[in-house]
């Protein structure tokens, strides 16, 4: 695999919410009553160091997008984002054109002038609404009113936001269909340029799956979703993945968008998730740091024994993943960087672990990648398959043919795309590459 053509993204978690929504099942926690400001100091350092191993991985590339998520990315004080921002780059290349997303509660209390995002970067920003209706904010535990929410749109516009995703969910509890259509059509008015428009599911470990809210039933469910969608195109949206909508002045979220064309991401943060493929043959170092990679020299760290598709995650706590070595974080950092004094200092060790790294298999990689880019209602093409898994294209083309007989897929020898059809019954579609 050519491994420079793969985009590369970077995901950034930030753990902490005011309070634990009931139907959240991400790694959030809630802020400790008893929160230091150094907290926050001892986080951002883990970050870096964790970003300053993952270096090598880039293996010559630039990021071309980075996505702050949560958790509340907005309780990280600004000055933190300074401090990371300005380290992130002299650890990584950035692409001139890089799009840097970062979430955001409409909780006014809760975030810096929007302003001072922008000079940091960050250059859009995806508000976590979820509905305008007060009784329903109230029903998933949010801690904005709807007045909050639109005030923040609108802040974020005058501030020079050009792209503003807003999310909002549907299938809410006691939700009517006028309910659910207002959601999207005050989204619109307020200045949405993006939004992703998505079903409340009840997933495990949560208040919700504890004690379960009564929702729409099935019908009305179908109601809301084609209503909606027809109020959305109507709108001027565009529905580029099963729950993304991009408007006119706006374009397709590129972080996701890489996401589900299968591209590479590192990850930093508690609990956070990456993927890289790595193309060099590569082989077990004597000392255990992961060296930045020169012009010619094969990557050498204690993880990476040969070539392949790797996944990999953080520890979920945020007292594990920050680091509680009395070595200074900016010793580390130096060394990392310039792999000097190996002796002196195991720098491998003092960061931030990874807990979940594992070689994809082969025959798990041609589910993965079914799973992602089949999500693109305008697909990809099929040169694609070859290029991210390293796969032929001949260890599918029975189930291909099968699903093009069924009018599942569309009988292309350029694209891989669900029909009309296949979008519907998009589960029937991965089911036949397990």
């Amino acid at each position: 695999m050519a491994v420079r053509d793969i985009p590369l993204a970077l995901y950034i978690h930030i753990p902490w919410c005011v309070k634990k929504c009931p139907y959240c099942d991400f790694n959030s926690h809630e802020l400790p009553i008893d929160m230091q400001v150094s907290m926050y100091d001892e986080y951002v350092d883990a970050l870096l160091l964790d970003a300053t191993m993952q270096q090598s991985f880039t293996q010559g590339r630039e990021i071309g997008s980075i996505f702050i998520g949560g958790g509340t990315p907005s309780l990280l004080p600004i000055v933190q984002y300074q401090r990371l921002f300005s380290g992130l780059r002299h650890i990584f290349g950035f692409a001139d054109d890089i799009e840097v997303t970062m979430e955001a509660n409409p909780g006014t209390l809760e975030h810096a002038p929007f302003a001072q995002y922008l000079d940091v970067g960050i250059n859009r920003l995806s508000i976590g609404v979820q509905s305008f209706a007060a009784d329903k904010l109230t029903t998933l535990g949010r801690i904005h009113n709807p007045a909050q929410a639109i005030s923040a749109i609108y802040a974020a516009r005058a501030a020079g936001f050009e792209r503003i995703n807003v999310d909002l969910m549907h299938g809410l509890p006691q939700q009517t269909m006028s309910e659910a259509l207002d959601d999207i059509q005050m989204a619109h008015d307020a200045g949405a340029t993006h939004i992703s428009w998505y079903q409340l599911t009840i997933e495990p470990n949560t208040v919700f799956y504890r004690s379960q809210p009564i929702l729409p039933d099935e019908d009305s469910l179908a109601n809301i979703e084609q209503a909606g969608q027809a109020l959305l195109q109507q709108l001027g949206y565009h529905n580029y993945e099963v729950s993304a909508w991009v408007g006119a002045a706006d374009k397709p979220c590129r972080h996701n968008v890489n996401y589900w064309q299968f591209g590479d991401y590192l990850a930093i943060g508690a609990g956070a998730h990456g993927k890289v493929t790595i193309g060099n043959q590569l082989s077990k170092a004597d000392e255990k740091i992961w060296k930045p990679l020169e012009d010619g020299e094969v990557l050498e760290n204690e993880y990476l024994t040969e070539a392949g598709i790797y996944r990999f995650s953080k520890s979920r706590l945020p007292r594990d993943y920050i680091l509680k070595d009395d070595i200074s974080t900016e010793y580390l950092l130096k060394n990392a960087k310039d792999c000097q004094d190996a002796e002196h200092v195991d720098i491998h060790q003092n960061a931030p672990k990874m807990i979940g790294w594992q070689k994809v298999a082969s025959e798990e990689l041609i589910s993965e990648f079914m799973l992602n880019v089949l999500r693109l209602h305008g697909g990809v093409n099929w040169s694609l398959f070859e290029a991210r898994t390293g796969l032929s294209y001949g260890e599918i083309e029975v189930q291909v043919d099968k699903l093009v007989a069924q009018g599942l897929l569309i009988d292309s020898t350029e694209r891989l795309q669900p029909t009309i059809l296949g979008q519907r019954y998009l589960n029937q579609i991965l089911r036949a590459f397990l």
